[in-house]
């Protein structure tokens, strides 16, 4: 049942992951970043970041490193908190991100500490 749990992880990692490579206002918009080749940049690199990783929750063998994996994963989510949490100004929209980041962190470390 867990390792479905972080196959399931994978898949909306990787598919909302790839949808901000085409679409960085995806992220942009919520997080209140204007709309800017360098706020492309950035969002495209935490996509293609997080469709490989969502790409190894799908695929990967059960065990280390599918837990590696969802480390992995729970590592940039808590990174990802940190430097929304630290860098967006407007708090209502702090809160939302950083909520999320989170969220997804704790969702993949709990699975990763039951594969």
């Amino acid at each position: 049942m867990t390792v479905t749990a972080a196959r399931v992880l994978g898949a909306v990692t990787a598919a909302y992951s790839a949808a901000l490579l085409v679409k960085p206002e995806l992220l942009a918009r919520p997080a209140g970043l204007p709309s800017s080749s360098a706020t492309n940049v950035l969002i495209r690199s935490i996509g293609g970041r997080d469709t490989a990783l969502g790409l190894g929750m799908m695929f990967a063998r059960p065990g280390p490193a599918l837990r590696s994996v969802l480390w992995a994963r729970a590592a940039a989510d808590l990174t990802d908190a940190v430097a929304f949490g630290t860098t967006l100004t407007d708090r209502s929209r702090r809160i939302k991100v950083v909520g999320v980041a989170t969220t997804w962190a704790v969702l993949c470390g709990v699975t990763a500490a039951l594969v």
